[in-house]
């Protein structure tokens, strides 16, 4: 596959080593200083970081504005763009911005329906899905075209990102969803947070027997528990969440002083992470720490996961020569 973006992270994953990704949520407010510290935190720590865009229907700092913040700090953004927001001329005009100020990454997604968020009466526009959004990104890179066939002067240069969830029912269609977001044009894909390791496994075969994974990068994703509380509501109340009643039993069982079962929660995480390390066409994971920044250093380095590389050809965000 041939170079596109000139950002760190495509160069970190086309060069073989085995990346991680991490997270910031963008704060209620304009208060920038809020996303400097948590940026802090995952400077030298990962090869890019997803920066949300309005997660779970509820309004932040935007996601371009985020991604730029944190290219200040040293920092590869990931900007994540979804379908609910925003209509096709909205879109390409925020991607050819977002490129033009150094953002290189992109994760194209459909986003959390309105009715769950703070403003549950906003009107949703969903003008178009999350493959056709890949498949325009892909189009104004690769052809130079927007979607309306017109020409584009300089072609937005993006690595593209997809999502993915391997314990959505029916289980057998998750093969097929993902094989349509590669045909349209996805680079890469990040999972759900990942607790079933034996399900995941199946699906990561499907994945390697369709070819799939010598297609586009698959970043595993982790997510540590924080307490027993996070994990029997991630069980119980977040759908497409699969949390084995192993994982529940053995942060019961973390006894001692205080901070145990957080302790506990960091191990398993690092546990997985070891087993993707050596799990076929798993090129990555993807952590998110849900607003438990300061714990990523930590977790990084107990898995083994530092330093991170340093790849020729990657610019860590910053505009290429020419572009």
């Amino acid at each position: 596959m041939e170079t596109k973006s000139g950002g760190n992270l495509e160069a970190v994953l086309r060069a073989g080593h085995f990346a991680i990704t991490g997270e910031l949520g963008p704060p209620r407010g304009a208060n920038v200083e809020a996303v400097h510290k948590k940026a802090a935190y995952l400077k030298d720590k990962v090869d890019a970081v997803n920066i949300t865009d309005n997660q779970t229907a509820v309004v932040r700092m935007s996601s371009w504005a985020t991604s730029l913040l944190v290219i200040q700090d040293g920092l590869e953004p990931n900007y994540q763009m979804v379908c609910r927001d925003r209509n096709r001329l909205a879109m390409q005009a925020d991607i050819l911005g977002a490129y033009a100020h150094g953002i290189r990454n992109m994760l194209c997604l459909s986003g959390d329906h309105q009715k769950f968020g703070d403003h549950p009466h906003s009107k949703g526009v969903f003008d178009i899905d999350s493959i056709q959004l890949i498949a325009m990104v892909r189009r104004m890179r690769d052809e130079g075209k927007f979607l309306s066939g017109e020409d584009i002067d300089t072609p937005p240069r993006i690595f593209i990102g997809a999502a993915a969830n391997p314990f959505a029912e029916p289980f057998e269609w998750r093969i097929t969803r993902l094989a349509k977001k590669v045909a349209a044009g996805a680079d890469f894909i990040q999972t759900q947070c990942i607790y079933n390791m034996e399900k995941f496994r199946r699906w990561i075969h499907l994945a390697n027997e369709e070819g799939l994974t010598e297609k586009v990068f698959i970043l595993a994703g982790v997510t540590p528990f924080k307490s027993l509380g996070m994990a029997k509501y991630m069980k119980n109340s977040v759908p497409g969440m699969d949390v084995p009643d192993h994982l529940i039993k053995r942060l019961q069982g973390a006894k001692g002083k205080k901070g145990a079962i957080a302790a506990e929660g960091i191990k398993i995480a690092c546990e997985q992470i070891q087993e993707f390390r050596e799990m076929k066409g798993v090129a990555g994971v993807h952590l998110m720490a849900i607003e438990w920044e300061h714990k990523v250093p930590q977790i990084v380095e107990q898995a083994g996961l530092l330093p991170r590389p340093r790849v020729d050809g990657g610019n860590g965000g910053a505009p290429a020569a020419g572009e």
